[in-house]
């Protein structure tokens, strides 16, 4: 076995690079090398832990890794770029799931000899570490069902679901404290099963009253909720790399849910209440295309000529593109035109896609050069000399109401102002609303013109035509 300072040294030295992973991956063009770092300490981690801490037991722990590395793997290598927010989602429900586990087995260990006040640190370590576990399990679990499909997104709307939620709340305090009284006697199984039962249901209940165009906000909320479970576990195992790793991601996670919401305008007690957007694919009520006037459509020939004739282009993808696989062939297009010397950029808005970095993740795998690659503040002021700007698949974050229309959903929420260009040209199936359900301005402006069809099939035809 190790000894124990070279377990500590390896512990400091993983922190360092979960650090430096954290920082890579704030910059596209660092992301790869803060993947690198982030793997190379876990690495590290799981060694040290291994073979310096871990004493017996060997062939059930190389059996269990095992088993959850070719799943991992396996999951890695066939997972799709439409599928990452749901395989986002359904890891974090392990973490939660194994907050519990470890939870409840470590208040069941024969071999735990705390008593007085480290008795009730232990129990209320293991009460919150459960408690967390469970609502991340739970919301999960829902989350991967909405962003999967397997779940609507409308918000489910129960009455006096504020009012669930604080009971839901009450109950899980009061029940803490009978577990820590009764814990001390000898007892205190009942409410720890009780307060378990509590958790899943808040969990679940939590996420399914929040609506679809919440989403991304809900992947990094989980986010932060799994890494407070895995600090939780730290606490009830002792393990102190364990609590700052957990403590690592429960901020960032926070951080970054804090971003998403100033992107839609939201309040993150708001997002939590739920109530905001539709499972989408419909026409919103009292929005119907008939009321907005016509739309112009628009074919793969003259999208080209717009294009071959622009001087500044502006490129918008949304989850469409993500659904279409479209991504490689708005490179190819790209690259064709930059050869003309025409200037491309893409616009990225915050929350495109269902969880955040979507769409940069998206372009990276294609390749698009990451100095290309603009955030919404850093372009919107540059759309009156964009001659034209290609949506592809995106609805809400293009959405002119969300200025112009204080009783909308999504109003207040920043957006990309495309329509404020010389020609939008909009790539979509339908006229469907996108996951807010209200319809869109833009695609009855004069100036915008839609291109009908799979994107991936549209854009194909487009290149060939250039």
């Amino acid at each position: 076995m190790m000894s124990e300072g070279i377990v500590t040294v390896s512990y400091i030295i993983a922190t360092i690079l979960f650090i430096l992973a954290l920082g890579g991956l704030s910059d596209q063009e660092t992301a790869r090398r803060g993947n690198w770092y982030g793997i190379i300490g876990m690495t590290i981690a799981l060694l040290a832990t291994i073979f310096g801490v871990i004493e017996r037991h060997y062939e059930i722990l190389f059996v269990a890794l095992l088993i959850g590395g070719s799943v991992g793997m396996l999951l890695a290598r066939r997972v799709q770029m439409t599928q990452m927010p749901e395989l986002v989602a359904i890891l974090h429900s392990l973490v939660g799931l194994a907050a519990v586990a470890v939870g409840f087995a470590s208040f069941m260990d024969p071999d735990k000899h705390f008593v007085g006040v480290e008795l009730t640190i232990h129990d209320i370590e293991t009460y919150l570490g459960i408690l967390i576990g469970a609502m991340t399990f739970s919301g999960s679990v829902i989350a991967f069902g909405k962003l999967s499909g397997r779940i609507g997104g409308k918000p489910l709307t129960l009455p006096g679901r504020h009012w669930l939620n604080l009971g839901l709340l009450i109950g899980a305090i009061w029940f803490g404290y009978e577990f820590v009284v009764q814990s001390a006697a000898g007892g205190g199984m009942d409410p720890l099963v009780i307060m378990t039962v509590i958790a899943l249901l808040f969990g679940m209940h939590m996420v399914l009253a929040i609506g679809g165009a919440d989403m991304p906000v809900v992947v990094s909320m989980l986010n932060s909720y799994s890494g407070w479970a895995a600090a939780a576990t730290g606490f009830m195992l002792g393990n102190d790399l364990l609590i700052v790793t957990g403590a690592l991601v429960g901020t960032s996670g926070a951080i970054l849910s804090y971003i998403m919401c100033r992107a839609m305008n939201r309040k993150f007690l708001a997002v939590i209440a739920g109530g905001f957007g539709t499972g989408g694919g419909g026409v919103a009520a009292g929005g119907g295309v008939e009321e907005q006037g016509e739309v112009i459509p628009i074919d793969a020939h003259e999208t080209a000529a717009l294009l071959a004739g622009a001087r500044q282009v502006m490129i918008i993808p949304g989850y469409g593109m993500a659904v279409a696989q479209a991504q490689h062939t708005v490179y190819e297009i790209t690259k064709v035109l930059r050869a003309r010397k025409i200037n491309v950029r893409f616009g990225i808005h915050p929350v495109a896609g269902r969880m955040p970095g979507h769409m940069n993740v998206l372009l990276a795998e294609a390749r698009v050069p990451y100095d290309i690659v603009f955030e919404m503040d850093e372009v919107n002021d540059d759309f009156e000399n964009v001659d034209v700007s290609v949506v592809i698949g995106a609805n809400d974050i293009v959405n002119p109401s969300a200025l112009t229309d204080p009783d909308s959903p999504i109003a207040g929420m920043p957006v990309l102002e495309c329509w404020k260009g010389n020609t939008t040209i909009v790539l979509k199936r339908s006229m469907a609303t996108g996951y807010a359900g209200v319809q869109n301005p833009l695609f009855f402006k004069e100036n915008t013109r839609m291109l009908f069809g799979d994107a991936k099939e549209t854009l194909d035809e487009v290149l060939k035509v250039l």
